[in-house]
């Protein structure tokens, strides 16, 4: 047997093997090795020459034991190479995990290694039918968002830049952007830097725009944004005030009705022929993919009193009882899919 408990070589006659469901089982190994590389930034030392576990062991302060096991471990998830006893990252790993890069996921891996323990209640949450009072984090001052909001961030670079395109932003000359429920501030960054002419409202609680301010500063857009501290499910968009509205990454924490209100709020905040951009993870109407979005059901169960990984049919429906005719969906390179309506 291996390591895993699989056979090394398949005696079965090609019918299946318990590899995958093996490798699945211990799927958390994936994420405890990805957030501790992440953790000692091993990702970075390999990208400036760190070649084996000695010179990463002294770069990063770790073991040489250690320095092997990641190493090991990196190479067994394959987002490390080895040829000739000299390790480096994948380019995938370069793109990706390289810290201070636009697109870098560092800072997620470490976010979610620390998520794990909080799966050993989806038992009880799968029999409840919803999240234990204490795991919501629905609300203004909960510590996770710190984290959070700025792990996210790097994922939604590339939609938000996706998006600019679909909607010729960055020539759209003076334009008014409404964000709901902003986050770190990351959509209004991208597009406010693709438009010099552009404004961004925000709308989130007070804590979280805290931290967007901070962010959006760093960015040289910061000047630009103005911030709407707040709820928004009560907040008030305004009437005819914007040209477009973005709502990314919320849906999926709404129940149905929710969502349906704020479309509704968004379309009469709209100016005439105006623009709503949802960023999401959205499931096929019969919820046979993509993979991800499906997976993050799960997610949902355990943190939202109401929400899901909703159906393309889904934001049909809530978007049409809102007032909104021309519906179109972007898939992207990412988990995440576009819904522009007008």
């Amino acid at each position: 047997m291996s390591a895993t408990g699989t056979n090394s070589t398949s005696t079965n006659g090609g019918g299946p093997t318990s590899d995958r469901i093996i490798r699945l089982i211990n799927g958390y190994w994936a994420t405890g090795v990805l957030g501790t590389a992440a953790t000692y930034s091993v990702f970075t030392h390999l990208e400036d020459g760190a070649a084996s576990a000695e010179q990463l062991a002294e770069r990063a302060g770790i073991s040489p034991r250690g320095a092997q096991a990641l190493l090991d471990g990196l190479v067994g998830i394959g987002l490390v190479e080895v040829a000739d006893g000299r390790y480096r990252n994948t380019a995938e790993a370069s793109a990706f995990l390289v810290e201070d890069r636009p697109a870098s996921l560092s800072g997620f891996a470490k976010l979610k290694m620390g998520h794990m323990g909080s799966l050993a209640a989806l038992p009880d949450v799968v029999r409840a039918g919803g999240p234990l009072t204490d795991a919501v984090v629905e609300v203004s001052d909960n510590p996770h968002w710190e984290g959070l909001v700025q792990a996210i961030a790097a994922q939604s670079v590339p939609v938000a830049r996706i998006a600019a395109d679909a909607l010729g932003l960055a020539e759209a000359g003076k334009i008014s952007i409404l964000d709901i429920g902003g986050g770190s501030g990351v959509c209004s960054a991208v597009w406010l830097g693709l438009n010099p002419d552009a404004r961004s409202t925000q709308i989130d609680w007070a804590p979280i725009n805290a931290i967007a301010r901070r962010l959006l500063a760093e960015q040289g857009v910061g000047d630009r944004v103005s911030h709407v501290d707040g709820d928004f499910h009560t907040a008030d968009f305004g009437d005819g005030d914007h040209d477009v509205v973005m709502y990314s990454n919320i849906a999926h924490q709404e129940g149905p009705k929710d969502n349906t209100e704020v479309f509704a709020k968004v379309r009469k905040a709209l100016k005439p022929g105006g623009t709503l951009v949802v960023s999401d993870y959205i499931v096929d109407d019969d919820r046979s993919g993509p993979p991800f979005a499906l997976a993050f059901a799960g997610e949902m169960l355990l943190k939202s009193r109401h929400g899901n990984t909703w159906r393309r049919s889904d934001y049909h429906a809530w978007l049409t009882e809102a007032g909104f005719e021309d519906i179109r969906f972007l898939t992207t390179p990412s988990p995440t899919a576009l819904v522009i309506a007008r």
